[in-house]
This record gives structure tokens, sequence and C-alpha cells, in this order.
């Protein structure tokens, strides 16, 4: 059976239900009404003609029924009711609508009346079951001298009810019709509302998009035209920080998202960018959502470019030393010429005099004992850095009084690294042809701190934006060809140093150009190790 049909019939039951049980409650509080009315006027009619004078008087005469015949028979017709019969104390009839049962006892129990009480109630008579009244005559002293008998036939109770019940039964079957049409008009609107859908449709639809929405790697969140979140699959909960993805729901996305990815899928843009998510690099599509021609709000698909970001950097800094690799052999064999043709000339002297010249050059270095650097990894990413440095022009120098041990315990080593690469690569770009650039990196000022500084001689950072710099899209430097996108690095340095409770501030370089500073502290205090030397990477 359809949703359509299934929805009919029971709003169907319902309303007949409902029509059929007002319709009852209806009749029988008609049907009281009816008789509470007739009782009222039999109980009038009787006390109006057990006090009247002439009836009182006639029951000392010789035939009291001649004298009360006539007038109970007037009353009865002008009150129109089916009888008023008149008796003494002994249940004599005095009255009667057929005169041959006046002088007869009456046919019912005349006890309650004739003990000074009025009754009412059914009774079988002479007539038929009919509705009555039975009320006491008092004589002068107060005494019961007989009773009044008022009634209506049950049957014409009954008439007098079904003669109005016609309207309200009209009443309810045009109610009935109305509901009947009303429930068809809901079940084509809900129909409407749900694209005319079956339940096994929307439930597997429904489970279709659970498995859609948590089996995706890329993150999808989705707002309404107020700017509320309207759903979060799990990849986005990761990928923004968020436990409980269905905890947000509701809320505002200022409150759950960065300000900028909160702004950038608030406004619907139809593009993809990147965006910086607390450490996160997130490559963001947004676009509007359309029902019906009519915008209902806005969607955004998240992807994660950290890890691509750090490839490529990894990538740019092989192609340096790579580039330095080809350099050292084209450079090593020119000197391999001038050796041989040295030595096919004779000057044997000369020739040794120009090895221990230049033996130590090339284009790549090494870091040894005397640089302070026993990690290996930011031995190795500072050997990288130097070699791109020196591809651009950049002289990258590491401060003599430089100190870091090899080991640190639990110390989030990649968190160091994060902060030393990217000051070094904005420092670099920051840079001119045959510019400087300064690393320090001490563990040994403070016990369980590392104080990172990079100095370099370039154009450095207007003392207005030493705050701002670290803000995304914040940059000192203008774009570049395929990059257009700036001020994510040191935007991420800065939250690495307040995640772990550090610092990070701009200022101005004894070189010239901008120094930045960044103290990281350390989760653990270090764990002293014999310096070794790092050199060139295979």
């Amino acid at each position: 059976m359809t949703l359509g049909m299934q929805l009919l019939l029971l709003q169907v039951a319902i309303v007949l239900t409902t029509v059929v049980g007002t319709g009852l409650t209806a009749m029988w509080l008609q049907e009281q009404q009816l008789r509470e009315a007739y009782q009222e006027r039999m109980i009038a009619v009787a006390q109006s003609v057990a006090g009247l004078p002439v009836i009182l008087d006639a029951f000392d005469d010789v035939d009291p029924s001649a004298t009360i015949q006539p007038v109970a028979e007037t009353i009865r017709e002008a009150s129109d009711v089916t009888y008023v019969v008149v008796a003494n104390d002994r249940g004599i009839r005095y009255s009667h609508p057929n005169p041959d049962r006046i002088g007869e006892e009456v046919s019912t129990d005349p006890t309650i009346p004739l003990s000074g009480r009025i009754y009412v109630g059914t009774q079988t008579g002479t007539l038929g079951e009919s509705w009555r009244v039975k009320v006491p005559i008092f004589g002068p002293d107060r005494e019961v001298m007989g009773q009044v008998s008022v009634g209506i036939l049950e049957s014409e109770l009954r008439e007098d009810f079904l003669s109005g019940l016609w309207g309200l039964l009209a009443a309810l079957v045009v109610a009935a019709v109305v509901g009947v049409v009303g429930s068809a008009w809901i079940g084509r609107v809900i129909r409407r509302r749900i694209y005319g859908l079956e339940p096994d449709e929307i439930r597997a639809m429904l489970e279709t998009r659970e498995a859609m929405l948590h089996g995706i790697r890329e993150g999808l969140v989705a707002v309404d035209d107020t700017g509320r979140l309207v759903l979060m699959n799990d990849a986005a909960a990761r990928l923004l920080d968020v436990g409980d993805p269905d905890a947000v729901l509701g809320a505002p996305i200022e409150s759950v998202l960065d300000h900028e990815l909160a702004r950038f899928i608030a406004s619907g843009e139809d593009r993809e960018t990147p965006v910086l998510s607390g450490e996160r690099v997130l490559l963001v599509h947004g676009d509007r959502v359309s029902v019906d021609g009519r915008e209902v709000g806005s969607i955004a698909i998240l992807r994660d470019r950290t890890e691509l970001e750090t490839m490529l950097r990894e990538l740019e800094g092989a192609q340096g030393l790579a580039e330095g690799l080809r350099a050292q052999s084209h450079e090593f064999s020119n000197k391999l010429h001038v050796v041989s043709g040295l030595l096919e000339l004779g000057h044997v002297d000369a020739a040794i005099a120009f090895i221990e010249r230049v033996g130590s050059g090339g284009a790549l270095s090494s870091l040894d004992e005397r640089d302070g650097i026993a990690d290996v990894e930011a031995a190795a990413l500072v050997l990288a850095k130097r070699s791109r440095a020196l591809e651009l022009g950049v002289a990258l120098e590491l401060d003599p009084d430089s100190h870091l041990d090899a080991a640190h315990g639990d110390v989030p080593r990649t968190d160091l690294l994060t902060v030393v690469g990217n000051l070094l690569d904005n420092a670099i770009e920051a840079c001119a042809l045959g510019g400087r650039v300064i690393l320090s990196i001490r563990d040994d000022l403070d016990p369980g701190v590392v104080v990172v500084t990079v100095d370099d001689d370039g154009p450095g950072v207007a003392e207005e934006l030493r705050d701002a710099v670290f803000e995304p899209n914040v940059s000192g430097k203008s774009a570049t060809p395929g990059k257009p996108r700036r001020g994510i690095g040191l935007t991420i340095v800065k939250r690495v140093a307040t995640r772990l409770g550090g610092s990070a501030i701009a200022g101005v370089s004894p070189a010239g150009g901008a120094r930045f500073t960044v103290r990281l502290p350390w989760a653990s205090a270090p764990i002293s190790a014999p310096a070794e030397t790092i050199g060139t990477p295979p």
C-alpha cells in the first residue's frame, strides 16, 4: 500500500471515529435536553392543576368529575401533553382523556404522590408507555387529598427527537465529507513535501546518505540561509577538530569554525580556495544550494592540503638538493680538469696547492659538532634549506651559539621542524639576491624551552604589521606567480606556538631586516646525548 493511501485511510478512520463519536454524544445530549424540557413542562402543568381552586372545591361535590374533567382536558390540550389525570386519595380517577376510564382506579402505583412527594419517571398505563410526573394535591390543612398525573407517551417523545435529528445528521455527514476531502488534500501536501517518495525510498535514501557522509574522505559542511550548521560529516569534524558533529548542529557557524572558513562557507562563493583552519591548510570548494529555484543555504567540501603542502615543501627541498648536486658535480669536473692540466704541465706543487685551496668548497656543506645542532632531523632540515637558499643566491648561516640536543623525550619534534621550516622559507623569500639569513636554535637558555630566532636583511616588517603579520592573508610581501595566497606560514607558526603555550613575535633584526623569535616549551626536559656530525644526505 502506498504512503498516500495509508495516510488517507488513517485520516479517514480518525475523521469517521471523531464524527460518529461526536454525533452519538450530541444525540444523547439532545434527548436529555428534550426530556428535561418536557419534565419541566409537565411539573408546571401538574402543579398548576393541583393548585387550582376549582379543582380543590370540586373534591367536595357529589360528582367531582363533572367539574374536573372539562378543566383537565382544556389544560391538556393547551399544554400539548398526552394526558392530565386527577385522582382522589384512594386512586379513583376524576379525569382522563378517555371518559370511560373516569371512576376507575389508576393503573399505576400512587404511593409516592400520596405520601406528599413528586414522582418523575417512565411507566406503562392505560394509554401505553409514557414519561410522566405525579404531584400531590394538598387540602386546606396540608393533608393529601389526591394526585395529579401529567404525562406524554414515549412514542411521541421519540417522534419529537427524530424530527430534530435530521439537521444533526446532515451536519455530521457534511463534517465527515469535509474531513475526508481535507484528509486527501493533506495527504497530497505531504506527498509533495517529500517529493512523492515512498517510505522504502526514503529509508534507502537515508541509508545511502549516511553511508556516503561517513564513508567519503572529504569533509562536508552545510549551513542554512540563517548561517546555522545543518550538516557535518565525520571527515569534516576530524579536519576541523570538532569532537561530536551532532552536538554542534544548529549552532551558528561562527561559533564552531575559524572566522575565515566560516566567512567563506557562509558567503556561498562558487570557487575553490585554500583556507587555514587551526594548523591545517584546507582546500575548500564552496557553492550555494538551491531547491526548486530557491536558495536554502551553502555547502562546502573540505580537502586536507596539509600533507600535500608538506610534501611539496619536501619536494622543493629535494629539487634544490638535486640542483646543488648537479652544480657541485659540474664544478668538481672543472676542478678535475684544472688539476689534470697542471699535472700534465708538470706543475705538481701548483696542483697540490689548488687542491688544498678548493678541496672543502662546493654547493653543499655539512653540519658538524661545532655547529651545536645534534638533532638529526633539524640538521637535515637546515641543510635542505641552505641548499635552497644557495640556489636563490641567499646565504643561510647558523648562529655559532646554536644548541639543540639530539633527543627530547616526548618532545613534539614535528612542531619544531614546522616552525623552523616556515620561518626559514619566509626569510629566504624576503631576501633579495645576495641576501643573508641567520638561524639560531637554542635549548640551553631556559630549562624546558627552545628559542628559535631567524634574522634576515630583507625589507623587514612595518611596525603596524608586526602583530597582524601572524594573521591569515596578511603579508608584507606581494603576490608572486604560482603563489597568489600568502600569510599562511607565519599563521601556522603562531598557532603552533600558542598551542604549545609559547609565543611568536616579530621585530627588527640587527642585520637590517626582520627578526622572528619563537619560544616553544617542551613537554619534558631535554635528554642529553652526545653530539654527532650531520653530513650531506646521500
